[in-house]
């Protein structure tokens, strides 16, 4: 393991608790099973990560990305039999020439966990991120299969924003889930923390008001706060204006303006991961995705849904916005309010 900040052994516990969790209760890795650890050691994050997998896959085949030729790590992959693991332990992205990692993997059906970027987290941000690991079946599948009935069947959504409304009148795309839970999906696994529900309105036009949004990804991927909120005002679902933004957000709209020639608001988010929020930030806007709250898209690109009007080869923006949100209102009814969302997380709540 290479040299760095000593780990903290209350992390690496909290760590192998989580992890063993989201081993058994989501991934489903049975003992049978063969699993696969490439990692590097180049942050305190993925030494502890390393550290808590160790303990959960005693068996587990261990290969430090900085020392392995890739061809060893590739066989390593080949050797592996469909309903295997592989893990993903990085501090910034692997790259294996044109290899697409987890996509090639998902190809030969194996189950994969990806933990990415970790070297943008350091401090109190590993803790956060370790409690982010955390796997509440219960809460993930009976919350998130409420929301996913609710909003399949929503005609219009409301998400009020610190005295601003953002409307979707025409309906919403059928809710997709990351909530570990993978019976009805072709591909175990994913990226690291999880716990979001997601759609989109299903006519971008339908979408209009103002939010205001108090952190956004800025053009490094990393979560930026301005010191005040920023409004949104949105008309026929793209981004006309905009109210106390900030330089840095300023070029985040000027870079898919350039390239896109509008802005559109794409990706209604609905994070549910109690671990992540205002209080509890991490500088890795792939993670903070997950965040207990509202997210929005801006920009055309979101590979989950097609539209007949966008060209997804020419779609490049894809930019996380988190909004100050008081209350969600899926046709009439109050589903998150103040920090919470409201729907029940009994089995019976959970979606069919």
């Amino acid at each position: 393991m290479s040299s760095g900040q000593p780990v903290c052994a209350s992390s690496i516990e909290r760590a192998e608790s989580n992890l063993r969790d989201v081993l058994a209760l989501a991934i489903e890795h049975g003992p049978e099973a063969s699993a696969v650890v490439v990692w590097d050691g180049r942050s305190e994050l993925a030494r502890a990560l390393l550290e808590a997998y160790r303990r959960c896959l005693p068996g587990a085949t261990l290969l430090g990305f900085d020392e392995t030729p890739p061809a060893d790590i590739l066989a390593a992959f080949e050797r592996l039999s469909p309903g295997d693991l592989v893990v993903l332990v990085q501090s910034t992205s692997f790259r294996l020439d044109a290899y697409r990692i987890r996509l090639e993997l998902f190809k030969r059906s194996l189950k994969v966990i990806e933990h990415p970027h970790l070297a943008r987290m350091s401090g109190k941000e590993v803790a956060i991120y370790i409690d982010a690991l955390a796997y509440d079946r219960a809460y993930y599948r009976g919350v998130g299969g409420a929301l996913k009935q609710r909003i399949d069947r929503a005609r219009t959504a409301v998400l009020e924003s610190g005295g601003e409304q953002l409307v979707f009148s025409r309906g919403l795309e059928p809710a997709k889930l990351n909530v570990g839970d993978y019976r009805r999906m072709k591909n175990i696994g994913g990226q690291y923390p999880i716990g979001e529900v997601f759609t989109e309105s299903r006519e971008l036009e339908a979408v209009r008001g103002r939010v205001r949004i108090a952190f956004f990804g800025d053009t490094s991927f990393e979560v930026n706060r301005p010191e005040c909120p920023i409004t949104l005002v949105v008309e026929r679902g793209r981004v006309v204006g905009t109210v106390d933004s900030t330089p840095e957000f300023d070029t985040v709209l000027a870079n898919i303006r350039a390239d896109e020639g509008e802005v559109l608001v794409r990706e209604l988010g609905f994070g549910m991961n109690r671990a992540l929020g205002p209080d509890r930030v991490v500088n890795d806007i792939g993670t903070f995705e997950r965040m207990c709250g509202v997210h929005l898209s801006l920009g055309a690109k979101h590979a989950s849904y097609t539209k007949p009007d966008i060209d997804g080869k020419r779609a490049r923006h894809h930019v996380d916005v988190f909004a100050v949100t008081k209350a969600v209102f899926l046709e009439e009814e109050l589903v998150y309010f103040d920090g919470a969302w409201l729907l029940d997380s009994s089995p019976g709540a959970r979606s069919s």
